[in-house]
């Protein structure tokens, strides 16, 4: 029994909560960006509900040339060292999102990594790695995720058709 509780002491300390959703959070520091921005007619609602998850949802249009809805959470940079992976608990409805990263606040482009949900809670394990740059729908010819500093994380769906999108988070953690 003491050597468990050594051992998961020890995985709590490896592991950093970036984020942990509950009744009081704020979601101050939280943006929905939409295609709007660019003339679009997407409409996307970030919230927190009587679970205490934070819950992102909405509809994408393609009118205007749209396509696209977001929600993204500025902080100030963390040093990465010592992560390999960011674990995201999800409750999805079966669509594909992206999970994006941006090592400075500043930066134009994005580190991003496809994930499909599967319409019940689970784990999504985001290898630091395999985060290839991206600016406005485009793959930049350029290293993938050097996972040094974060400074926000984002989540994005745009699947190339008009559809409804509900996404339930619970946490992230660094690991």
């Amino acid at each position: 029994m003491v050597l468990q509780n050594l051992f998961l002491s020890y995985l709590i300390l490896c592991n950093m909560i970036l984020i942990d959703f509950n009744k009081d959070s704020n979601l101050n520091n939280w943006t929905v960006v939409d295609d709007v921005v660019m003339g679009g007619r997407s409409d996307g609602h970030f919230e927190i509900n009587q679970d205490g998850n934070a819950v992102f949802q909405g509809r994408v249009s393609l009118e205007n040339n749209g396509g696209f809805s977001s929600v993204r959470y500025n902080f100030d940079q963390i040093k990465m060292e010592g992560y390999s992976k960011i674990k995201i608990r999800i409750k999805g409805d079966g669509k594909q999102y992206q999970f994006r990263v941006k090592s400075n606040k500043f930066d134009r482009h994005s580190y991003i990594y496809s994930f499909e949900s599967k319409g019940d809670w689970e784990i999504v394990n985001i290898p630091l790695s395999e985060m290839e740059p991206g600016f406005r729908g485009r793959k930049l010819d350029m290293p993938n995720y050097p996972a040094n500093t974060l400074a926000e994380v984002a989540i994005l769906i745009s699947n190339k058709k008009a559809e409804s999108f509900r996404l339930e988070i619970d946490r992230m953690t660094l690991e």
